[in-house]
């Protein structure tokens, strides 16, 4: 499988998380996102109209969307990564799936805004980034409230590497993660997975400084 890749974005980090967590080897092809704006190349445009990364090439197969590919990668290597089938678990990990997308606009934007210089109103882009963290709060401590630690079940899903790098590099949009205890411990949760991988600004579990003693329940 080859993966057309940026070291700095976020959808491509959940590419090569996912591929690590389950046991799936990547050849890596970088991308010139920024400045070199390869992605917009007839090359790239021409696997991708969007001229968006990360794609994913398999054979004949192309994807193209993030949460479509982490879904393949876990259905060839580890089932499990999908949930238990249990219609209720289903349904909580397509939701995640679909608020990560606001993450990405809202988080990713000011991360873009004030990395990358991107046009964009950084109030705005803040202020639904904060919204969409008291929202994955609230459903972090309504998980804790059952014995869950993660966001559909009682182990990671590809929910949780959906919605992780985002949160997680939220500071570099000028939103800070103190005011968040629950997703404080779901990010070093996600942290110590065995062969996590870590990216620019995503550092390992032991290279953090302890947390508090939180329970999410105490929120």
């Amino acid at each position: 499988m080859k993966l057309y890749d940026y070291v700095l974005s976020p959808s491509c980090y959940k590419v090569r998380l996912m591929a690590a967590l389950t046991g799936v080897k990547l050849e890596i092809r970088p991308v010139d996102f920024h400045p070199g704006a390869e992605h917009r190349d007839p090359e790239f445009l021409a696997l991708n109209p969007a001229g968006s990364i990360p794609i994913l090439e398999d054979g004949v197969l192309i994807l193209t969307e993030s949460a479509a590919i982490l879904a393949y990668l876990a259905s060839k290597t580890a089932p499990e990564w999908l949930g238990s089938g249990a219609p209720e678990e289903v349904a909580r990990i397509q939701q995640w799936l679909s608020f990560a997308h606001r993450l990405t606009s809202s988080l990713g934007g000011a991360r873009l805004h004030e990395m990358l210089l991107r046009p964009g109103d950084i109030g705005a882009l803040q202020a639904q980034g904060i919204a969409a963290l008291r929202e994955l709060e609230a459903g972090l401590v309504e998980q804790g409230l059952r014995g869950m630690r993660f966001l559909a079940s009682d182990r990671p899903t590809v929910a949780d590497i959906a919605c992780f790098p985002y949160v997680a590099l939220a500071p570099d949009g000028g939103i800070p993660l103190d005011p968040y205890p629950a997703i404080r411990l779901w990010s070093r949760a996600i942290r110590g997975l065995e062969n996590f991988i870590e990216m620019p600004g995503i550092h390992r579990l032991h290279e953090l400084k302890s947390e508090p003693n939180v329970e999410p329940g105490d929120a």
